[in-house]
């Protein structure tokens, strides 16, 4: 905090006995004298405490703490749950049904970790959507205080006094005067420092499923399926932030959609810690060196992501594109997209039930993979949600036909956010290797693979952005 490290935004936050505000270490202002300050681990935690955010540095808004995507145990799974909105949609018992444990028993531990309950810790969540609307919204505050997921304006109220020190109206007048499109929220994305957006921006809008994603006017756009309804949202790489503008058919699902695109863009890595590991390899040491910050290419949607992986079992890029785009046209459902060309959600896994595998356009044995992944799936027997449990997903997943170990770690990397996950077998993978001089064969590469732990997905960024492929650049 000293020394204002804004790398440490959202692993702790600092409250000031005096004055009974809490902030991130990075705060401008002149640090408090140490024995009037207590430190919290949560956002959360402060406002139990009976703080109130910074109005200068705004900690509510910080990146959230890289824990919770590199972990798996139950603290983690929790905190991912909460931030994707299942103790708001369905409480704390929802919560730790979907964990596996008792409520005392997940109530317990956050409170031994974080020093807040589910219930303190969803309430973080909501103040800061609230916040968000108020800000970027014309909404009536009626409204902005049930999309936040406030029982009662009077609830809504209390909080925001309580938590920002500002009423709702006052905060609505410190806004800025930016205009948007009606209808569309535009906010900043924030993250740690450095990010490199290439091979982030470019895998995402090179495996595009059109009418499902796209790239327009600078911006990676795609459909987004949410709990009460659909959204779009559009993602511009900054200097010091991400552009997004979302567009929601019911605004109860905002914390959610950021949170999602949070996830898909991995916004609260911490690419110093990466850097520095990975960086110990004299191998990777040049490429860090030359583009530091890289991140893994995430999704919104696991069981979407997994579908996707089988369709791109031992084929092109463009090839499996276009199997999923046949997919989107016969089983998404079609929405309106007035700003751009986006046409259908990517269909359910239920939605894909019924599908005939004699309309696949690929081997037998590949419609036999897909449809059983499909029925698994739709049946609920394996989770790929934000909660899941890494290690049994993967055993699963590995259980089911013609899922070999290069679908179940793609799948692990890009819809699990498994930051150790490591595609030995991916082709381009073994071309990196080839031409760096590392094993090239994947049970060596993976012996050599041991040092890059806890972080191997980072180093696949690192290793796939050694070749010419689209997945590397942002179009003009």
């Amino acid at each position: 905090m000293q020394s204002k490290d804004a790398r440490f935004d959202g692993w702790f936050f600092t409250a000031v006995l005096t004055t009974r505000i809490y902030c991130r270490p990075s705060c401008p202002v002149v640090p408090p004298k140490v024995k009037n300050m207590e430190f919290y681990p949560s956002a959360a935690a402060a406002q139990q405490a009976g703080f109130r955010a910074c109005k200068r540095c705004r900690p509510d808004a910080s990146p959230g703490s890289p824990e919770w995507n590199d972990r798996a145990d139950l603290v983690a799974r929790a905190m991912r749950l909460i931030a994707d909105g299942v103790v708001d949609r369905d409480g704390v018992p929802g919560l730790a049904t979907q964990l596996g444990y008792s409520v005392r028993q997940v109530q317990r531990q956050l409170l031994a970790e974080l020093g807040a309950g589910p219930l303190a810790l969803a309430r973080a969540q909501r103040a800061q959507t609230a916040r968000l609307l108020i800000e970027t919204s014309d909404l009536q505050m009626a409204d902005v205080a049930f999309a936040a997921g406030f029982s009662s304006v009077r609830t809504f109220n209390e909080t925001v006094q309580e938590v920002f020190a500002l009423s709702p109206t006052e905060l609505r007048g410190r806004r800025g005067t930016t205009a948007v499109a009606p209808g569309t929220i535009s906010l900043r994305l924030p993250f740690r420092a450095p990010l490199t957006p290439d091979n982030l921006f470019g895998h995402l809008i090179a495996t595009g499923v059109p009418g499902v994603e796209e790239w327009r006017d600078g911006h990676y756009r795609r459909t987004l399926r949410l709990p009460h309804g659909h959204g779009v949202v559009a993602l511009k790489p900054m200097p010091d932030h991400i552009a997004c503008q979302l567009s929601l058919t019911d605004q109860r699902d905002l914390a959610i959609a950021i949170s999602r695109c949070r996830r898909m863009l991995d916004l609260d890595a911490d690419p110093i810690a990466v850097d520095e590991l990975l960086a110990t390899d004299p191998v990777l040491a040049p490429l860090i060196a030359k583009a530091p910050g890289r991140r893994v290419p995430h999704t919104v949607d696991g069981e979407e992501f997994a579908v996707r992986a089988v369709l791109g079992q031992q084929v092109s890029t463009a090839a499996a594109r276009t199997h999923a785009h046949r997919l989107v046209l016969q089983h998404g459902e079609p929405i309106e997209d007035p700003a751009g060309g986006l046409t259908h959600l990517f269909p359910t896994m239920q939605a894909l039930v019924g599908l005939d595998p004699e309309t696949l356009a690929f081997p037998k044995s590949r419609r036999t993979t897909l449809t059983t992944l499909i029925a698994t799936l739709a049946a609920g027997e394996i989770d790929l949600g934000a909660g899941a449990d890494w290690d049994r997903a993967r055993e699963q997943l590995a259980a089911l036909p013609g899922i070999g170990p290069w679908t179940v770690e793609s799948i692990a990397m890009r819809a699990l956010g498994d930051p150790d996950a490591f595609v030995a077998s991916d082709l381009g993978i073994r071309y990196a290797a080839r031409d760096l001089g590392l094993p090239e064969a994947p049970k060596p590469l993976t012996e050599h693979a041991r040092a890059w732990r806890p972080w191997r997905a980072y180093a696949v960024q690192y290793l796939w952005a050694t070749g010419d492929h689209a997945i590397n650049k942002i179009p003009e």
